[in-house]
C-alpha cells in the first residue's frame, strides 16, 4: 500500500466534524501489538510520559503511515506529538471512570488538538473499555456536573481489536466502563496538535463532493459533504442546540479547507 490509500475521504472527514472520533484497525508489523503488550505487563510502575523510553516499540505505532496519514489529514501538514503520553492500565475488577473532558476545553472552529487511543491487545465489552460519547466535543460542561451523568443514550464503548487506534477530538467526553474480567485491559493515551493552519484541504478531497444539493427526505442518508454536516446526528438534541452545532460545523470545515473562520458569537 501507499501512503496516500490510508487518506480520510471528505464524507469521513465530515463525519469526524460531526462525532469528534474516527476508529481505524491498524496494519502494523506482525508481533508488533504482542511485544508492546508483553512489555507493558513487565512493568513494575507506570512511567508517565516517559512510556516511549520504556516501551520504544511505540514510535513504530506513531511512525506508521496509516497514524500519519490521518494525523495530516485532522491535524495539518506539520501536526505535532504532544510529550505528554501516558499508559493506561485497567486493573481487572476496577469501577468506572466518570465523564470527563482532558484539559482546559476550548470551544472554537479551529479543531486543533487530538487524542489517539491505541489498544495493544482486543478489548472486549467487559473489560472495562473507553466509552465515548459522540458529538460532545463541542460541548463544555462543569466537570462536577459530568460526574453526576451516568449512561448516556448514544455513547459508544471502544471494545476493538488488538492495533485498534481510536483517533478523538481533544474535547470529547469519555470515561470507562467498569472492569468486570479478570483481565488487564492496555490502552496507550497520545495527545497530537496542529502547528499551521490549512491551506488547502489536507485529506483525499473532491470538489465534486461538496455541490450536491440537501436531500430533505432521507436526511442524513447520504454520503456527501452538504448532507452529512447538515443531518448527520450523535446526539439527540433540541432544536436550538442542533443549529449551534451546524454552524460550528460548518465553520470548522471552512477552516479546514484553508478558508477564514468566522468565530461564533
Amino acid at each position: 500500500m501507499t501512503q496516500t490509500d490510508y487518506r480520510l475521504t471528505d464524507a469521513e472527514m465530515a463525519k469526524f466534524l460531526v462525532g469528534g472520533y474516527h476508529i481505524a484497525k491498524l496494519d502494523l508489523p506482525k508481533g508488533l501489538n504482542e511485544t508492546i503488550a508483553t512489555k507493558l505487563e513487565a512493568l513494575d510502575h507506570n512511567p508517565g510520559d516517559a512510556i516511549t523510553d520504556a516501551v520504544p516499540e511505540l514510535w513504530q505505532v506513531l511512525d506508521h503511515p496509516q497514524v500519519t496519514n490521518i494525523m495530516t489529514c485532522l491535524a495539518g501538514i506539520g501536526y505535532e506529538v504532544l510529550g505528554h503520553r501516558h499508559w493506561h492500565c485497567k486493573q481487572a475488577g476496577t469501577e468506572y471512570m466518570h465523564w470527563h473532558q482532558d484539559g482546559t476545553n476550548n470551544r472554537d472552529s479551529h479543531m486543533n488538538r487530538f487524542l489517539g487511543l491505541y489498544y495493544p491487545t482486543d478489548v472486549s465489552a467487559d473489560m472495562g473499555p473507553t466509552v465515548i460519547v459522540p458529538g460532545t466535543h463541542f460541548r463544555n460542561a462543569p466537570t462536577d456536573r459530568m460526574a453526576s451523568y451516568y449512561n448516556i443514550r448514544g455513547q459508544i464503548p471502544v471494545a476493538v481489536e488488538a492495533g485498534t487506534i481510536a483517533f478523538t477530538h481533544y474535547d470529547i467526553w469519555h470515561g470507562t466502563a467498569a472492569n468486570r474480567s479478570n483481565r488487564k485491559r492496555h490502552m496507550i493515551k497520545f495527545l497530537f496538535a496542529r502547528t499551521q493552519p490549512n491551506t488547502g484541504p489536507t485529506w483525499n478531497h473532491d470538489p465534486a463532493n461538496l455541490d450536491q444539493s440537501l436531500d430533505w427526505n432521507v436526511r442524513g442518508q447520504r454520503e456527501d459533504v452538504n448532507n452529512i454536516l447538515t443531518f448527520g446526528r450523535s446526539l439527540e438534541v433540541g432544536q436550538t442546540d442542533r443549529y449551534k452545532e451546524g454552524r460550528i460545523r460548518r465553520e470548522t470545515w471552512s477552516y479546514l479547507m484553508g478558508k477564514p473562520a468566522v468565530e461564533e458569537d
